[in-house]
């Protein structure tokens, strides 16, 4: 999935969108991901200036962003305009390495359950094989009316 089929799938612009490219996808079950991280994101000006880190947050954002793009895989659903998407818990969030500018985050993502609209996923993200996040990730996509 190139970044034209990924904007079609998720509602998120630069500077928060953080998934560049899908590089494998088992429909409903699991997905593989990637963000580049380059020395000009906005957010490396302030974090940090003299050791630039890229935040945690924004480590488990790119996670919920690889899971939204699996959680629409099964049906091949594109963007609804109406559609808002939420986490609604994260669990057992773990930071195991910094994520510096020039690192590829692998994002890696499999769907445990979907019952009632709620979305639960097992995900990680690694640098060169090595693991810089794991996180159980939960999300609801609601429909807003004007």
């Amino acid at each position: 999935m190139d970044i034209h089929t990924i904007l079609k799938k998720l509602p998120h612009r630069y500077p928060i969108l953080l998934v560049d490219r899908v590089l494998e996808v088992e429909d409903g079950k699991r997905i593989k991901a990637l963000k580049n991280v380059t020395i000009n994101e906005p957010f490396f000006m302030g974090h940090f200036p003299n050791r630039p880190v890229m935040p945690g947050v924004l480590m488990l954002e790119a996670l919920a962003q690889a899971s939204a793009l699996l959680a629409f895989s099964a049906d091949g659903r594109d963007l609804d305009p109406r559609a808002v998407y939420y986490f609604v818990g994260i669990d057992g969030a773990r930071f195991k390495r910094p994520v510096e500018p020039g690192d590829q985050l692998i994002l890696e993502v499999g769907l445990d359950r979907a019952r009632g609209g709620i979305y639960k996923f097992n995900c990680k993200a690694s640098v060169d094989g090595e693991l810089a996040v794991e996180a159980d990730l939960m999300c609801t996509m609601r429909i807003v009316e004007d």
